[in-house]
């Protein structure tokens, strides 16, 4: 098969040369796209049939996938689902089951980035195997609440806990699942055994799910994005960003400009996103319950909400638009479970750090979670300003006065998301530096000064106004 892999990437030089784009990254594409026909083909001779049919089907299907992009490098993986496995088939259900899954995993992956990362974006086994490394410890942390009294779970524990460990087959079917393995979207162990079960089809246990109206919109959608990506490329690449040419531009000009990149780094993620939740849908394990028309839903792994994203006015709607499920994952599997701390910022700031190791050692990705933090501390703490003020809150709720408001927030997400940004795409301090110094470090200047500097000016002007 190593050899078929050879023969593929041979194949795809000339179409990569004519893209411009290295062939990893094209095959990690093709990749995605692949979902689609396997789907096609899951729909019509696997849905239904017995569920062992049904996991040996993705099981084989994701591998095939993995090995075609990495070869032998896809032991890593295999290795992480067995050793997983083990830790839960021999400790239970159990907080030791927990914490040996959660550092085996994070151990290998950080073992993993050390001996194969450079100084730029890396499109290697690594890739899949972070995505795989939240889905095995989502499962520990679900086996885990599935022995725990039910009452004092939260929701979503509730709805996601498992009450006995999976079997080996079905473990490796959920891991490996083709639509998702390469680039996500996250999703819990229960959600695909309901789907193995049949509780996303229709009356007919053998009619495969209405969800092809759904999956052709998502993959449209996809397409755009990925057009849009090309065509901004030719405009605002990385390689200019960090230029002499974009330094030249006016301090105005090159926050214009930075907005624009911005826009062409998310439109990288969102068009495979995109895609992959197209592929999702179309195998149907997306579906999401009836609507108040009584339509099936199938937005049940939604990984982008284009409508808010562009039309962000704060940089909380970012949050709450772009990649929704690992935000959710972390938010469930992390940030929640550190409620202990006793504190709200100590908990995000927990979760945000986690964030940064999973993705690397790059300093660049610790600087862009702690930007992120700084960003949201400095809106709620605005927020929080104006509403207890009444004489701000009584202007800014003015209707010309919020039309105003409104479109200066808009210019100024557009903007200092490109901001926000840098630090995760060029990675190195010597790198990212560069582009900092290029827009004279406003965003650092904005955000990382509010806690000290101008959050404390605004709330004396503000304890001001109200002893007048």
């Amino acid at each position: 098969m190593f050899g078929l892999a050879i023969i593929i990437r041979d194949a795809l030089k000339p179409l990569s040369v004519i893209l411009g784009t290295d062939i990893a990254a094209l095959l990690l594409l093709l990749s995605i796209l692949s979902a689609y026909p396997f789907a096609i083909f899951y729909r019509k001779f696997i849905y239904g049939r017995e569920k062992i049919i049904q996991h040996l089907y993705f099981v084989t299907t994701g591998l095939i996938l993995g090995y075609v992009n990495y070869g032998n490098d896809m032991i890593h993986p295999l290795a992480a689902m067995a050793a997983s496995y083990a830790f839960l088939a021999f400790l239970g259900g159990t907080s030791l089951a927990v914490a040996a899954v959660f550092i085996f995993n994070m151990l290998y992956l950080l073992i993993g980035y050390y001996i194969m990362s450079t100084d730029s974006y890396d499109i290697n086994w690594t890739m899949p195997h972070c995505v795989l490394v939240l889905r095995l410890i989502g499962v520990a942390f679900d086996y885990y609440d599935g022995q725990q009294n039910e009452e004092k779970l939260g929701t979503d524990s509730k709805k996601y806990m498992l009450k006995y460990l999976p079997n080996p087959l079905e473990f490796l079917g959920f891991a490996c699942f083709p639509a998702s393995f390469m680039v996500g979207p996250q999703f819990p162990m229960k959600r695909y055994q309901n789907f193995i079960d049949g509780q996303f089809g229709d009356k007919d246990p053998l009619k495969a799910p209405e969800s092809e109206i759904a999956a052709l919109r998502r993959f449209g959608l996809g397409l755009l994005y990925l057009l849009l990506f090309q065509l901004l490329g030719m405009l605002v690449s990385d390689d200019f960003i960090i230029s002499e040419g974009f330094e030249r531009n006016s301090f105005f000009w090159k926050h214009i400009l930075l907005g624009v990149w911005g826009r062409y780094t998310l439109y990288r993620y969102i068009s495979c996103w995109l895609l992959a939740e197209g592929g999702c849908i179309l195998f149907g394990i997306t579906y999401n319950g009836i609507d108040e028309n009584g339509k099936k839903e199938w937005n049940g792994l939604q990984n982008i909400k284009l409508s808010l994203i562009e039309n962000t006015k704060e940089f909380g709607d970012y949050i709450k638009s772009f990649n929704i499920n690992t935000n959710h994952w972390v938010a469930h599997y992390i940030f929640k479970r550190l409620k202990f701390l006793g504190n709200r910022n100590l908990s995000q700031l927990g979760a945000l750090f986690f964030l940064a190791v999973w993705h690397g050692y790059h300093s660049g990705y610790f600087l862009t979670f702690f930007v992120e933090f700084l960003v949201i501390y400095m809106e709620r703490d605005i927020k929080y300003i104006i509403k207890a003020n009444q004489n701000l809150s009584q202007f800014f709720d003015q209707a010309a006065v919020d039309i105003v408001v409104s479109f200066i927030l808009r210019i100024y997400s557009f903007i200092f998301m490109g901001f926000c940004l840098i630090p995760f795409v060029f990675l190195t301090f010597e790198k990212y530096w560069v582009v900092l110094g290029h827009i004279n470090y406003s965003g650092l200047i904005m955000f990382g000064l509010y806690p000290v500097i101008w959050g404390p000016i605004l709330r004396a002007i503000v304890v001001d106004k109200r002893r007048d």
